[in-house]
């Protein structure tokens, strides 16, 4: 491994090294590797610009990963988080986390030749004395996020109620799905190059 980090986010949570062969295949495609590395930087650098603090974004972020079993980009987010927040929020969202894992996806499909697939899991419900320690805006952002890791094809409007009346705004629901959904795809891109260094 390089000694010189990289200022590629994908690269370091894939453990790429600097002129190795991973490297040079990412460099075939560098548009698809600078949008990758832009969207990262629009969602936890850039200056908000939709009400999600840097802290709440860092903790969805993490919790994700978490729920994804991933510890190289845990641990990535869960650093920014204790940087953002300390030590206090990253400890309760790891327990919330360890409290909600969970194998997915789950969910209904509409009536069909799908239907066979249909597979019945675990809602995310926090309860009252966790809800205290969260707040219950980051706790609605958890509950989300749970939702749409694991049950992606159950998303529904009214779902969106709890976090409105917790005080996120459309475009803040927005960046917390756009979040979800940027490491979902982070992870399994990160995890797939490191099964082909491996």
């Amino acid at each position: 491994m390089s000694t010189q980090q990289s200022t590629d986010v994908l690269d370091r949570l894939a453990g790429i090294a600097a002129g190795s062969s991973l490297d040079a295949l990412r460099h075939e495609r560098p548009e698809t590797r600078r949008n990758v590395q832009a969207s990262y930087e629009a969602l936890f650098d850039a200056k908000d610009e939709t009400g999600v603090s840097p802290a709440e974004r860092f903790a969805v972020a993490s919790f994700v990963a978490l729920l994804h079993g991933d510890g190289t980009s845990a641990q990535h987010y869960l650093q920014h988080l204790e940087q953002a927040e300390g030590d206090r929020l990253s400890t309760l969202v790891r327990e919330q986390a360890k409290r909600a894992a969970a194998r997915g996806p789950y969910g209904t499909y509409p009536p069909g030749p799908l239907s066979r697939e249909d597979t019945d899991g675990p809602v995310l419900a926090i309860g009252i004395a966790d809800r205290a320690k969260l707040g219950e805006r980051l706790t609605t952002a958890l509950e989300h996020a749970h939702r749409l890791v694991f049950h992606p094809r159950d998303a529904k409007a009214p779902d969106f109620a709890a976090l409105q009346a917790a005080g996120w705004s459309t475009a803040a629901i927005v960046t917390l799905s756009q979040i979800v959904a940027f490491l979902s795809f982070q992870i399994r891109a990160a995890h797939g190059l490191r099964v082909l260094g491996a």
